[in-house]
């Protein structure tokens, strides 16, 4: 895989994680505890797709 294609998903990958995070800590009552578990998540996805 080129380097166009892993900054590519990075950047595929950063939309979700600020939107989303907004998202989780709304729906969460403001707790930052499940933003965390979401953005790591999110990250360990985004690692497992750039690693292959």
């Amino acid at each position: 895989m080129d380097v166009s294609r892993k900054l590519g998903i990075l950047v595929f990958y950063a939309v979700p994680a600020i939107i989303g995070g907004g998202i989780v800590f709304h729906l969460s009552g403001g707790s930052w505890m499940y933003v965390w578990i979401y953005e790591i998540l999110l990250l360990l996805t985004a690692g497992g797709f750039i690693a292959r």
